[in-house]
């Protein structure tokens, strides 16, 4: 990354202003303020049924037994953690952009971090890289926190990337939710990760983001233009007709997305790199249902 300070002490004012929480029940993980479905020992009242052979004598309800005459266990809402798994592309196409794509990709997983935290809920954090992951430890607790923001501020932005065949490669167990942070420009495409996601039980969450540079053209005349990542060059002219065909495939690209989210239930934000984080958090989830 550039000398730019990602986590500076604007970013740390905002996070005093954020709070995120997201209503689903879960089943797997450890005990935390998450409820799930599952039955376990938390103090929230659930339901009664009758005792079976190897039931805990402790949890037999006696006054049940002096009105019927028989014996019927307590059970209890279950409270777990939940677990989120965030992907960050650091593909070098997010490095592109005077405020750089990854600068708002790595302050959304910063963000994203606090809040979860603070939740009480765990949270590992990923880079996406060429066709692997370099996977974070699953972290949980507010004093972690320092731990994900100097892990954030240590990823590199260079290469290519295979995102589905990056996030394919992550073994995940269990109910969560998984945050892809993206320009999603990928030729392969995100499809089979987000299929394989789904049959992992996961709830997803895609932030597209792109730059300022990347929405509003202001590139005149004959230019060479170079794939940040494969290197390629092609040399095009800057038309009116030109920059209307490539707004017109933009509005495809995000059209696209969206459709995909619907079609498999994921939210999906979109974010430019020059954007406000607060106005992106705040207003921007919002408008995304979150």
């Amino acid at each position: 990354m550039s000398e730019e300070k990602i986590f500076d002490t604007q970013f740390f004012k905002k996070l005093n202003t954020l709070r995120f929480s997201m209503n689903m029940r879960l089943s797997q993980g450890s005990n935390g303020i998450r409820k799930s479905s599952a039955k376990g020992s938390s103090v929230e009242f659930s339901d009664f049924r009758e005792y079976m052979p190897g039931d805990d004598v402790r949890r037999i309800d006696w006054n049940a037994y002096g009105r019927m005459d028989r014996l019927f266990i307590k059970e209890f809402m279950e409270e777990k953690e939940a677990v989120f798994h965030i992907f960050i592309d650091t593909s070098k196409s997010m490095a592109f952009g005077e405020q750089p794509k990854a600068t708002m990709a790595l302050r959304i997983a910063g963000a994203f971090a606090y809040i979860i935290l603070n939740n009480l809920d765990r949270v590992s954090v990923s880079a996406v890289k060429e066709d692997s992951l370099t996977v974070g430890k699953g972290m949980t607790g507010r004093k972690a926190l320092q731990k994900i923001l100097t892990e954030l501020e240590s990823f590199e932005f260079a290469g290519k990337t295979s995102l589905s065949q990056a996030i394919r490669s992550r073994d995940i167990h269990g109910k969560g939710v998984s945050v892809i942070i993206s320009d999603f420009l990928d030729p392969a495409g995100i499809g089979a990760g987000i299929r394989y996601l789904k049959y992992k039980k996961q709830d997803i969450i895609l932030i597209h983001v792109m730059a300022k540079e990347e929405m509003d053209i202001r590139i005149e005349g004959t230019v060479d233009l170079r794939d940040m990542e494969t290197g390629e060059k092609l040399r095009v002219t800057m038309s009116n007709n030109a920059i209307r065909n490539y707004t017109g495939q933009l509005k495809a690209f995000r059209q696209h997305m969206e459709q995909i989210s619907k079609k498999y239930q994921m939210r999906y934000l979109f974010v430019r790199s020059d954007e406000d984080l607060e106005k992106v958090l705040l207003e921007g989830m919002k408008k995304a249902h979150f």
